[in-house]
């Protein structure tokens, strides 16, 4: 089911937290209790351009039903962001992290630059 027209999600954006030869990561979360609240926030934050033109938008979500997660392309990330959600028993949330690629495979540091950029917006929001 789709928001109603002109009702947009509550984001908490951060906005590019880190970058790392190149690719920038940026943090957005919002609370949410359904899918259709994850899909109404994802498609929120895709409004911006930008964000839309991202590499990757991964996300994880803790709701009622259970933990969420979809990797979109970056294979792996998306258990990164539930786990941390999960370990500091964050409930009825998703938080997204978008990486713009920068030219420059990252290897194993690319978990580590998604637990950063979880890691601020968690300091930031006071999600936990």
């Amino acid at each position: 089911m789709a928001e109603p027209e002109g009702v947009t999600p509550d984001l908490y954006q951060l906005g590019v937290v880190l970058t790392d030869r190149g690719s920038k990561y940026a943090v957005t979360g919002a609370p949410v209790t359904s899918r259709a609240e994850v899909d109404a926030v994802l498609r929120a934050l895709k409004r911006d351009r930008s964000y839309a033109k991202a590499t990757h938008n991964t996300w994880a979500a803790v709701l009622p039903s259970g933990g969420l997660k979809a990797d979109d392309g970056e294979s792996g990330a998306g258990i990164v962001i539930l786990r941390m959600m999960e370990r500091e028993e964050i409930k009825n949330h998703v938080i997204i992290v978008t990486r713009w690629y920068g030219g420059k495979k990252l290897g194993g540091d690319r978990f580590r630059r998604v637990q950063d950029a979880v890691r601020a917006y968690l300091d930031a929001s006071g999600a936990t």
